[in-house]
């Protein structure tokens, strides 16, 4: 006889009940039938996200930020931890708004996306890496293409999800193609390839779990992987980033490190010097002046150096919890609109992270995008938290979720209602 069985036999023979034994597998189980799990997954992947970038921006940005002049190596990291603070507490803020609100919001908030948007073609646009994407706002630097795919993600859950869209589902599709031809379009005449394809993503996302004819997802995706293909094509420096990437590291002459190839390869360097555990935080070497853009789109480059593979996998490893917080309320909610809002945000969110990890493992040209949440970038960082702030008020409105959230750390222990309910018992069957 087992020294289990024995502790079930006596513990039987005594007249109590058998402990549960709880596995992990159970534990988690449980923990995920809980109503605000995909809540629970959503904020604590985005704050470790959030965390763990800023702490990667300070030590992938502190050469930079002396060498180019602040007189101090915390400036871009001070600048990137207010904007984090700010994209909080909006984050916050918008997550207590009901979810009703958001529907008749869209359809404001997208015009003045997109008239924000049309500023990169006036005399108050900035110029950066040959795109042209950037406004100047006053002191302030603005990306408004981070915004605008805030604000599509919006408009878009409420066109497909609108009264009647099942019944004129190709009238419905036509306004959502409208929508994308006029972000797309003010995205790409700033030059922004890279925004513009994450933005594509996105409007597929939301098309996938529309009710909208098949052949009007599968004509969109066709339709647009041919314009992307016909945009790389029709430019030299695209078609050069390509056949950088085609060639590889390994035949590019010496002259060619110092242009198409030199990024990608000083990526690449970072990565594989990190080994298993990396070289240390604080301790790399690429972002020296070698590797451009270690602080921004290229930081998983510094976080592979530095922290190693290791590291590598625990961010990537977040993304995963992120993912599965969003495909999880996308699956389980009845709501349509919400459907189509979370399957676009997960297409723009993890889709972009997917492209900047395969940009910097070079299976991918360099297309120039942020890792979500980790790199440096106001527009970004705050437009991201803001987003998550929209999806998690529509988490709060799923049925015992603000419930559950409440009594949250206030639970009694099984034993102590166990107890309890014992005590209760024979104090009413005593005579």
């Amino acid at each position: 006889m087992s020294a289990g069985a024995g502790v079930r036999e006596r513990t039987a023979a005594g007249g109590g009940s058998a402990p549960e034994r709880v596995g992990p597998l159970t534990g988690l189980r449980r923990a995920l039938a809980n109503p605000a799990a995909n809540y629970v997954l959503i904020v604590a992947s985005v704050l470790a996200l959030t965390g763990f970038g800023l702490l990667m921006v300070l030590s992938a940005s502190s050469i930079t930020a002396y060498q180019g002049g602040a007189g101090s190596s915390y400036a871009i990291f001070a600048r990137q931890a207010l904007f984090a603070l700010a994209g909080l507490v909006l984050a916050f803020g918008l997550s207590r708004v009901p979810g009703g609100w958001w529907r008749p919001l869209a359809w404001f908030a997208f015009p003045a996306a997109l008239g924000l948007q049309s500023l990169v073609l006036t005399p108050l646009a900035r110029a950066e890496g040959g795109n042209q994407n950037w406004v100047a706002l006053g002191p302030a630097i603005v990306q408004p293409s981070e915004f605008l795919k805030v604000a599509f993600a919006l408009w878009l859950a409420a066109v497909l999800s609108r009264p009647g869209a099942r019944e004129r589902p190709w009238s419905t599709w036509g306004l959502s193609l409208l929508g994308f031809g006029a972000a797309g379009g003010l995205i790409m005449a700033g030059g922004d390839l890279g925004t513009a394809i994450i933005v594509f993503a996105l409007y597929l996302g939301a098309l996938f779990v529309a009710d909208l004819p098949v052949m009007a997802t599968v004509g969109t995706c066709v339709a647009g992987a041919g314009a992307a293909a016909l945009l790389v094509v029709t430019n030299a420096n695209r078609m050069q980033r390509v056949a950088a990437m085609m060639a590889g590291h390994a035949e590019a002459g010496s002259d060619d490190y110092l242009s198409s190839h030199w990024q990608s390869a000083h990526g690449t360097y970072a990565l594989a010097s990190g080994g298993w555990f990396g070289v240390g935080l604080g301790a790399s070497r690429e972002k020296w002046a070698w590797l451009p853009e270690a602080h921004n789109d290229f930081i998983f480059a510094i976080i592979g150096e530095e922290l190693g593979l290791l590291g590598s996998l625990i961010v990537i490893a977040l993304f995963v919890v992120l993912a599965a917080g969003l495909l999880r309320m996308a699956l389980r909610t009845p709501h349509a609109q919400v459907r189509v809002l979370v399957a676009a945000v997960f297409m723009w969110l993890i889709g972009q992270a997917t492209v900047n990890i395969a940009v910097v493992a070079t299976l991918l040209p360099v297309i120039g995008v942020p890792l979500p949440f980790v790199s440096a970038g106001g527009s970004s960082l705050v437009a991201n938290l803001i987003m998550i702030g929209v999806v998690l008020s529509f988490a709060r409105d799923e049925p015992g979720v603000a419930e559950a959230l409440r009594l949250r750390g206030r639970r009694v222990p099984e034993a102590a209602r166990t107890s309890s309910s014992s005590r209760t018992s024979k104090e009413t069957t005593a005579p």
